[in-house]
């Protein structure tokens, strides 16, 4: 089931809104009861948790088929996976952070703090040097909060060697929760208060600095939250996904007829936004791109992404990605091959860059941007509209 819907988006401030003018929020499918979670699994798929059907749903691109991928999953909720790819879950029913083996085995990773049994496992992210940072408010508490255990609802790590710190307890209700592209900052909401929080995160292993970066003021709840290269926060909240730049702007909202959950980036790209929203699944095209998973971080590729818009007018982003310190170039050709701009030209640190080609001075026609560094040398087409 496919349906195509206007967005009503508006911007807010005078930074660059990520949603290109005249998007289209899409919804993919519907008929869930409790959708949350969802990650991209590349040459899967969007992986998807149902927590009041304890499933986790397989979303396949090729057809937009979907199929159970996990049931029971002990109503899982969020979703992430490790450097190596396998899938890491938080698992309310059971109150644990688990991981789902390449052979389809559950190995529970943490369950109880101090003796004391989680509240519910939230949401989850994996950091870089892959350990694992979750939130567990009080929600959905199996049987109810006489079965609370412990005072406090925290924020955790799971370092590799598999010990437990709690890093905060002091938020309400901890919820969504995401690194900064560098990850020198952890950003967690709290649901309850409908805050955006950061922290500076100290030798890669613990936080500290906590302060306020931006308070949703319709009511409702804030809910799962992912970020992009650019360090835009997008948070789930009432009436849609709010957008939040790193300085606490707030750039403008993906408006939706149904109260989204969570959200995360896919396709190849990465440049599409999943969102799961009351009973169903929907999609959109932004400018700016997702953040690469762990395994691919450490990964010491190159990639050079397709630019969008394409066709465009009067400009077009485009974005590459170098594994180290690298002296790099991007030009742009015409059909003749005559080299009519560059973009880059110097020395750029490791990781994901953005950069944008004003058409504005070509003519209509064909061209070719080109990234080169060391070794690597990759050529793509861009369509210029007028």
């Amino acid at each position: 089931m496919k349906l195509f819907l206007l967005i009503a988006f508006t911007s807010f401030a005078l930074a660059q809104s990520p949603i290109p003018p005249g998007a289209h929020l899409e919804k993919l499918a519907t008929g869930f009861q409790q959708p949350e979670g969802p990650v991209w699994k590349d040459g899967v798929g969007l992986l998807f948790s149902d927590i009041a059907r304890s499933t986790i749903y397989e979303w396949s691109p090729a057809d937009s088929s979907t199929k159970v991928y996990l049931h029971p999953s002990d109503s899982s909720n969020g979703l992430t996976l490790d450097r190596q790819g396998r899938l890491i879950l938080t698992q309310m029913l059971t109150r644990r952070v688990s991981r789902q083996e390449f052979d389809g085995a559950i190995t529970p990773l943490a369950s109880t703090y101090n003796g004391k049994r989680f509240n519910s496992p939230n949401d989850v992210v994996v950091k870089s040097d892959g350990s694992i940072f979750f939130t567990d408010p009080d929600f959905n508490v199996p049987g109810g909060n006489k079965n609370k255990e412990l005072t406090f609802q925290g924020i955790y790590r799971i370092s590799l060697s598999g010990s437990l710190t709690l890093l905060d307890s002091s938020l309400a209700l901890p919820n969504g929760i995401c690194f900064s592209p560098d990850e020198k900052y952890l950003y967690v909401n709290d649901s309850q208060k409908r805050i955006i929080y950061v922290w500076d995160v100290v030798n890669d292993s613990t936080i500290s600095g906590k302060r306020t970066l931006y308070t949703i003021s319709t009511l409702g709840y804030a809910d799962g939250m992912k970020i992009d290269t650019a360090g835009n926060i997008y948070c789930a909240g009432p009436t849609g996904i709010w957008i939040v730049s790193p300085t606490g702007a707030l750039l403008g909202k993906i408006a939706m007829s149904e109260t989204p959950s969570n959200c995360n980036w896919g396709d190849t790209d990465r440049k599409t936004l999943y969102i799961t929203a009351g009973s169903s699944l929907y999609r959109i095209r932004v400018l700016a791109t997702g953040v690469v998973s762990p395994q691919l971080r450490n990964s010491g590729y190159y990639e050079l992404q397709d630019s969008y818009p394409n066709p465009c007018n009067p400009g077009t982003m485009i974005n590459f990605h170098i594994p180290w310190t690298s002296a790099v170039t991007l030009n742009v050709f015409d059909l003749l091959g005559r080299q009519i701009a560059t973009l880059v030209s110097g020395t750029l640190s490791p990781g994901e860059h953005s950069v944008r080609w004003d058409t504005s001075e070509v003519s209509s026609g064909i061209y070719f941007y080109r990234l080169s560094s060391g070794s690597y040398i990759n050529t793509k087409k861009i369509v210029v509209m007028k």
